[in-house]
């Protein structure tokens, strides 16, 4: 009986695919870029090897190196993501860290906004005195 063989992790194609995916690219979104059309991308994330000058172009437009695209790998990219998020029960701790007081901003804004209204009465104060002296 024959083991299983893992699949090829060097199909450059797939890796495209993948990280556009990730990056939010669509198929046509990446044709237009690449000045091809939208079959093309999509034979070209079917190709296990691709030429170096077309991946230096995809690579370009996705914003990445090649060597980038060249070793991607699914599991690093999921060991990055659990190793970011604080999974406790199956729920994922959202803890926002303000940098500064919401109060106090509030009370900020509501001083800022006397000031103006004591500047502005000022004003007319003024505006009316020099009408009264006319």
């Amino acid at each position: 009986m024959e083991t299983p063989t893992k699949p090829s992790n060097t199909h450059i194609g797939r890796k495209i695919s993948r990280i556009r995916e990730l990056r939010g690219i669509k198929q046509e979104t990446l044709a237009t870029e690449l000045g091809v059309s939208q079959q093309t991308v999509s034979r070209i994330e079917q190709s296990e090897t691709i030429e170096d000058e077309i991946l230096e172009k995809i690579a370009n437009v996705l914003g990445l190196p090649v060597d980038a695209i060249k070793n991607f790998s699914e599991e690093a990219v999921i060991n990055i993501i659990s190793s970011t998020l604080h999974n406790t029960s199956g729920l994922v701790n959202y803890n926002p860290t303000f940098t500064f007081n919401p109060i106090e901003k509030i009370v900020e804004l509501y001083d800022e906004k006397i000031a103006l209204l004591e500047r502005l009465l000022q004003a007319e104060k003024e505006k009316n005195e020099l009408l009264k002296g006319k």
